[in-house]
């Protein structure tokens, strides 16, 4: 059995290999930019392949997507009336896969249940497994996996994306002609905004406290890497992301009755650690 990656890789020459998994009938094409974007984090998508019946009118949006991202269709004609065939196809494909030894992991697409044995059976081989889906997603499906991403989160992370600076115009050669001297000045890009926050959505104080108190020193302090891998170890649906914060450290910065973060030295390439400590 081979030894599980971490769920980053370390260094870009080090980049987790991952298979890509689709349930067409289970995901919508509206999230599929921000889902990249989010693979690309953790390694480099080597396979992505979409499953489902594409000769039926749902699957009209995606396919431009599939042209414009790349992506492998597999047919799965409907049989039988009321049965998906497409799990049962992802899920030959994926063990397909395991058994060829390319990967490091794979990024299961969907919100069904059926696909918590094969994310416990991919575990089971070393692999890492990360989930996509819905907020509906079956809790069973959810602790499968490594880590689980919720696709609301994904089209936030879309929507926030900052705007490309338009470039000011640059004179031809056949026109020769040059801007106005009094036109407006190019509007520069506005700041990339924090994702907003789900509605009632409060981080959960007794949980980040649990993970200080297990990776914590004599004196209360943890590092914040540390706590971090905790998190998603009890939680793999744990995500800053979900309280209004793009990142670990934010969520922590923004209680500051509850928590103090501290910067100490001896960071990658001479940058600083975070430390952080539960308040009394």
């Amino acid at each position: 059995m081979k030894s599980k990656p971490s769920l980053k890789a370390d260094t870009d020459d080090d980049q987790q290999r991952l298979a890509v998994l689709i349930d067409a009938d289970n995901a919508q094409p509206s999230v599929i930019e921000g889902l990249l974007a989010e693979v690309a984090k953790y390694g480099v998508a080597s396979v992505k392949r979409i499953y489902g019946d594409f000769t039926s009118t749902r699957m009209t949006q995606w396919k431009a997507a599939l042209l414009k991202h790349s992506i492998a269709p597999v047919q799965q004609f409907a049989y039988t009336s009321g049965k998906n065939a497409t799990d049962s196809s992802l899920i030959i494909d994926a063990m397909d896969l395991l058994y060829t030894g390319r990967f490091d992991g794979f990024c299961l697409v969907s919100s069904d249940s059926d696909f918590t044995r094969l994310a416990q059976r991919l575990r089971e081989e070393g692999l890492v497994v990360y989930g996509f889906g819905e907020g509906k997603t079956p809790d069973p499906f959810v602790q499968a996996c490594d880590k689980f991403i919720y696709n609301d989160v994904l089209r936030a992370d879309a929507a926030s994306a900052p705007v490309e600076t338009p470039k000011p115009a640059v004179p031809t050669r056949r026109s020769g002609r040059k801007p106005a001297a009094n036109a407006p000045a190019t509007a520069a890009a506005p700041a990339t905004p924090e994702p907003p926050a789900a509605k009632g959505n409060t981080p959960p104080l007794a949980l980040l406290r649990q993970a200080i108190e297990e990776a914590s020193d004599e004196e209360g302090w943890a590092p914040l890497g540390a706590v971090g891998s905790y998190l998603t170890k009890i939680r793999p649906d744990f995500d800053p992301r979900l309280y209004g914060h793009r990142k670990l450290s934010d969520l922590f910065r923004k209680q500051p009755r509850h928590f103090a973060l501290q910067e100490r030295p001896g960071g990658g390439s001479g940058g600083a650690r975070l430390f952080v400590r539960a308040l009394p």
